[in-house]
């Protein structure tokens, strides 16, 4: 067998903070890419379709019932 010791002093190291202004953006940016997702998943069709035409609506169509938004 082996004996290990450690010092009677050693404490974990923990990783940096991430300053709130480095953050940010980053937290804007993904609430904005979320928020694009669930209008394409959940809202494109009809009257309020950016994208004309079917093929957004098909190609999102088990993704949206998947998610529990009607589309029929």
């Amino acid at each position: 067998m082996s004996d290990f010791t450690f010092a009677p002093g050693a404490r974990p190291v923990s990783p940096p903070a991430i300053p709130l202004k480095e953050a940010l953006p980053w937290v804007i940016l993904g609430g904005l890419v979320l928020l694009i997702a669930i209008y394409f998943v959940g809202a494109e069709e009809g009257a309020t379709a950016l994208v004309r035409g079917t093929v957004v609506h098909e190609f999102l169509h088990d993704g949206r019932h998947l998610l529990g938004f009607p589309c029929h």
